[in-house]
């Protein structure tokens, strides 16, 4: 039976694949990549010589029908996404939702994702968890961050280099200057960083740095 792969990708090292994951991804009979020269990078470092279909937020409407038909005619399709899993924060949601609605199979690997490592590095709570993604860029912004006052959760977000300290300000006056928090760059890479502190202290500390690489900010909940 022809299904949809949901395969995990390094979120930057090589190595962090799985055998069933490389497996996968060789079987396929096509493979669709978030960005189609990150994944060709990643393809050609182990050996898997196929070709990509882009596909992406900007495209995903457009395509969903082909690759759906695809499917049904009795092909297998690896969805990757440029780092981690498909789905979180990536493209992923639209063609497994119509996958599920048109009775597909799907199988999701597990494997590499952002957030995890960067909750269990920052010291806080790691039972009880709630995960943000990338807050609103503008409209809506404040307002969320305002709701996450009061949740007793860890709380994990992502974020843009050039924005990380924007976000530390904004949570160090909702949530107080005190909120214990951490902030991981370039995780699994030659660069890794974690840097914990109070919300004040973290301010302080990224008005001196020159950020760069994927950020990861994990904040204490309320106690």
């Amino acid at each position: 039976m022809s299904k949809l792969l949901l395969i995990p990708t390094p979120i930057g090292n090589m190595e962090d694949i799985t055998l069933r994951a490389l497996r996968m991804l060789r079987e396929a009979d096509f493979i669709l990549a978030e960005d189609t020269r990150t994944s060709a990078h990643l393809l050609k470092h182990h050996g898997i010589d196929k070709r990509c279909i882009s596909f992406h937020i900007h495209n995903e409407h457009q395509i969903l029908e082909n690759i759906i038909s695809r499917i049904e005619a009795g092909e297998n399709a690896a969805l990757i996404s440029d780092a981690g899993t498909p789905g979180i924060s990536d493209p992923g949601f639209l063609l497994a939702r119509e996958c599920i609605r048109r009775n597909i199979a799907i199988e999701c690997l597990p494997g590499p994702t952002a957030f995890v490592p960067a909750l269990i590095n920052s010291g806080l709570p790691c039972d009880r968890f709630c995960f943000e993604g990338f807050l609103p860029h503008k409209k809506g912004r404040v307002t969320r961050i305002a709701e996450l006052a009061k949740e007793e959760r860890t709380m994990i977000f992502y974020e843009s280099p050039h924005r990380v300290l924007k976000t530390l300000e904004q949570f160090a006056t909702a949530f107080g200057n005190s909120r214990r928090a951490s902030v991981s760059r370039e995780l699994t890479k030659i660069y890794e960083e974690t840097i914990r502190g109070t919300l004040e202290e973290l301010v302080t500390i990224f008005k001196q740095k020159n950020t760069k690489g994927e950020i990861v900010i994990v904040v204490g909940g309320l106690m």
